[in-house]
């Protein structure tokens, strides 16, 4: 968890007047739209001029294409010859007949590229046209975006495959003015893809962590982790708990249009409220929960779960936070519990063990309650109809009681108490997230000997079968690794700005997404890559 836890060529001629259209086709599988969305803010200025309209293709007086340059880059382009596909003053988005649950990507990718969104009409000559094709195969992420004869068709099986074809077209006409002739093919390597954001000691503005949605969706990173409670604050507003609310928070309105933005971008967010440790905010206000030792000693951020009104107060906040986000995840933390840091546990907080015996017989220890605790916690959000994660360190090598197998292990450490390296998840047939605090931890102030970490290095060395350390898992594993996050902590909030902390992470965050979606060692040197992502930001 947290370290405190440790194109086409330029010379391309295009010679008779423009008129340019994209299309949005969707195959119905019921009826419905999402409506309009503000999910972009005005797009960057861009010198899209108007251009003569394209020759017909195939023809031999253009070279053969080469694959548009984006970040991440594309898994498969099929080159051809045409003059590929250009922006225009009668250029539009549409939607074709059918199609209306695009409506939000055919608005959104018709004011980034600075041309009209006509709705549900054909295609026209030079329309760029994006349909839903749910009989295709590759999965809800896939695409295939085929220029041709002046056209871009972008399809897909999903809404999210269409909305990633639509982020290759946008980067590959600010990378070099038009889209290439020919087909791509493309998909992600892995299905989760991210940056987690830790909120709870230090605050971000709902405008700051929506430009990071943004972001995301531009590099087809899907899911944003919230860390919005730890011991120095409880970030966001509750009905329930109010006095648990640190004086700067989000506001439930504030979430609930974060959520709308995310939904439309096809990110989820993943919130979290760790537990049994990391409270030290919510115990400021419920003192009588704190956890002690034997000497009376306060163990910090960390919950007497021997207490019975321990689990009511995690489990009204679960409850209450759950119904606000809604989504496919919940993050219960269990990382860092105190008593299990100890070197007796049992000595130390005898209460702790007492419980244990109590509830799973002779011979249990913390760890099994701690276990216990973790899984009444998973049943919680379940009811929610959300799949539970948890830290790697808040699952244990030598309990009696194990964590139900679907907690999805996000791997962070390999320096927790009763260290188990990931290869001993993976053996029990568990799912890892790679959040590997070597290469994907941003953390302010650099405590700990954490270093700030590079894009370069990202790049270059890791891989999602890097979970611990420099060293990859077997590749028979892979299949297991779902994916991964970028994680920025906020050990010293004050070492940075909001605007450093973005500033910081922008390349990481790009080499990251490119790690995630094409397998392998990436095609393009380290300075290739840092040039386009300046060229795309700037086009």
């Amino acid at each position: 968890m947290s370290p405190s836890r440790g194109a086409l060529a330029a010379g391309a001629a295009l010679t008779a007047a423009a008129a340019v259209t994209v299309t949005v086709l969707v195959w119905p599988e019921g009826s419905g739209g999402r409506g309009a969305s503000d999910a972009s803010r005005p797009p960057a200025t861009s010198s899209l001029a108007p251009s003569p309209s394209p020759t017909p293709s195939p023809t031999r007086s253009h070279p053969l294409s080469k694959a548009p340059r984006t970040i991440p880059a594309v898994r498969e382009h099929t080159a051809a010859r045409g003059p590929g596909w250009r922006p225009g003053k009668d250029s539009a988005v549409v939607v074709a007949e059918g199609s209306g649950r695009l409506a939000d990507e055919g608005r959104l990718l018709a004011g980034e590229l600075r041309i009209d969104y006509r709705g549900e009409v054909p295609a026209r000559a030079g329309d760029v046209e994006l349909a839903l094709t749910p009989q295709a195969s590759g999965g809800p992420e896939s695409y295939t975006l085929r220029t041709a004869d002046g056209r871009v068709r972008i399809s897909g099986p999903g809404e999210a495959g269409v909305f990633y074809g639509t982020r290759t077209l946008k980067q590959s006409v600010r990378a070099d003015g038009s889209m290439p002739e020919g087909v791509v093919r493309d998909r992600p390597a892995k299905p989760q893809r991210g940056l987690n954001l830790d909120i709870a000691r230090k605050h971000y503005s709902a405008s700051w962590i929506e430009d990071r949605l943004r972001e995301m969706a531009d590099l087809k990173l899907n899911q944003l982790g919230l860390h919005f409670s730890d011991d120095q604050a409880f970030r966001i507003e509750s009905d329930t708990h109010p006095e648990v609310v640190s004086p700067d928070h989000l506001t439930k309105t504030q979430v609930r249009h974060m959520v709308a933005l995310a939904r439309r971008l096809h990110i989820e967010i993943v919130p979290e409220i760790d537990s049994p440790g990391h409270l030290g905010a919510v115990l400021r206000a419920h003192p009588d929960l704190q956890l002690h030792n034997v000497s009376g000693v306060a163990s910090t951020g960390s919950l007497d779960i021997s207490k019975p009104g321990a689990a009511k107060l995690i489990d009204e906040l679960l409850g209450e936070y759950t119904e606000l986000f809604g989504g496919a995840f919940w993050h219960l933390g269990g990382d860092e519990y105190r008593a299990l840091m100890a070197s007796d546990p049992a000595a130390s907080y005898p209460q702790l063990q007492r419980a244990a015996v109590r509830k799973y017989g002779a011979g249990s220890g913390i760890a099994d309650l701690a276990t216990g605790w973790l899984n009444d916690r998973a049943d919680v959000v379940r009811e929610h109809d959300m799949r539970p994660k948890a830290w790697n360190d808040g699952q244990f090598r030598d309990s009696r009681v194990r964590a139900d197998k679907d907690i999805e292990v996000e791997y962070w450490t390999g320096k927790e108490y009763g260290a188990r390296p990931p290869e001993q998840y993976l053996r029990e047939g568990r799912k890892l997230l790679n959040l590997n605090d070597e290469y994907l931890y941003y953390v302010l102030g650099q405590p700990n000997a954490f270093v700030y970490p590079t894009g370069k290095r990202i790049y270059e060395q890791w891989t999602p079968l890097v979970l611990r350390g420099t060293t990859p898992v077997p590749a028979r594993y892979s299949d297991q690794i779902l994916g991964g996050r970028f994680a920025v902590w906020g050990d010293l909030p004050n070492a940075q700005t909001p605007a450093q902390v973005a500033a910081g992470i922008r390349m990481p965050l790009r080499a990251t997404a490119q790690k995630l979606w094409v397998p392998g060692k990436p095609k393009a040197s380290w300075a290739r890559f840092t040039a386009l992502a300046k060229e795309i930001d700037a086009g």
